[in-house]
């Protein structure tokens, strides 16, 4: 099963960049899911299908949809257990 985790940022977005360095550090850890960053400002349709209204929004799928979201800065513990859910 694939997942996935999609980062909706935008480069001027101060939460987004603290996101960041988290993400990082699963993505190194994680190297079987597919991280995806989503820059806002380039990629409006993308955002606008999953509904993205607050920056940053981290959604975790596999391919049976989505498993999980989160909007604002959201601590690793959360992210890892959503990415377990969804048979990282």
């Amino acid at each position: 099963m694939t997942v996935r985790l999609k980062d909706f940022y935008a480069d001027w977005c101060g939460p987004c960049k603290t996101q960041d360095p988290i993400l990082e550090e699963l993505e190194a850890d994680y190297p079987d899911v597919s991280f995806e960053k989503v820059d806002v400002d380039d990629e409006q349709e993308i955002a606008n299908q999953y509904q993205v209204r607050s920056l940053p929004t981290l959604i975790v799928e596999n391919d049976d949809g989505v498993v999980d979201r989160f909007v604002g800065v959201t601590q690793r513990e959360d992210i890892e257990s959503a990415l377990k859910q969804a048979g990282a």
